[in-house]
């Protein structure tokens, strides 16, 4: 099976279809990733294979958990080269993304890409959440956060909570010790304005179970969060 077959596959078998020109998409985008990588330090999975599966599988397992209701605003927290917010919005063409990294070359690297796949309403911001956070522009301005391989669940909820709206969602791709760090964070999420309403595992191919947990915005987030820059992490709540 090649990848864009495993990728195809594996989505179909998840309820999303992919057309042929959206795996066009991924097809340029793996490519782009690879040919970049090469001279600017994006990622270390660089096989074609473990991009489709550790890269664009891992982002569109996100999809799964709105069961067909996509939301209409998504703003991704240190997205790196682009994950999870840039498969998402090739799912969804219509979303209104914010992709946030505060790496200027990578964030190079997502405007050049943007610009290669053609894709509208995608804002890039060289920035921290931390700042964000407290811009009006911003704060509970989204239907939906993210945030992958960024940091524990109490140290993301900080980063992610204040930007969503209010019935909004917190989405964290986890490992499988995600219910673990639910339970772990459950006090900062709750202080935050969210609640934990779902975990649901994911099966990758080839890899470990993984899990998705799902936040609930249920309740303005105080004015205070987030703290400063670089705060949440020294000391999370």
């Amino acid at each position: 099976m090649t990848p864009r077959e495993l990728l195809a596959t594996t989505a179909g078998a998840w309820d999303i279809t992919l057309t042929s020109s959206q795996l066009d998409q991924f097809d340029r985008y793996a490519d782009e990733l690879q040919r970049w990588n090469s001279h600017t330090n994006l990622t270390t999975i660089v096989e074609p294979e473990a991009i489709m599966v550790r890269h664009f599988l891992d982002s569109l397992a996100l999809a799964t958990v709105w069961q067909g209701q996509q939301p209409a605003t998504l703003a991704d927290i240190g997205t790196g080269a682009g994950f999870p917010g840039l498969p998402l919005k090739l799912l969804w063409p219509k979303l209104r993304l914010l992709l946030v990294e505060s790496v200027g070359k990578k964030t190079e690297f997502l405007a050049h890409l943007v610009n290669t796949l053609g894709l509208d309403d995608v804002e890039i911001s060289t920035a921290r959440a931390e700042e964000l956070g407290q811009q009006s522009r911003y704060r509970e301005q989204f239907d939906a956060t993210t945030a992958r391989a960024v940091a524990t669940l109490n140290v993301l909820a900080e980063y992610c909570l204040p930007l969503c709206e209010l019935g909004g969602w917190f989405i964290a791709p986890k490992s499988s010790e995600g219910p673990r760090e639910a339970a772990e964070a459950e006090r900062a999420i709750q202080k935050l304005g969210g609640v934990v309403e779902l975990i649901q595992p994911v099966r990758l191919p080839q890899l470990e179970e993984r899990t998705i947990v799902v936040v609930r915005k249920v309740q303005p987030t105080p004015p205070n969060y987030p703290r400063r820059v670089g705060v949440p992490l020294k000391r999370p709540l």
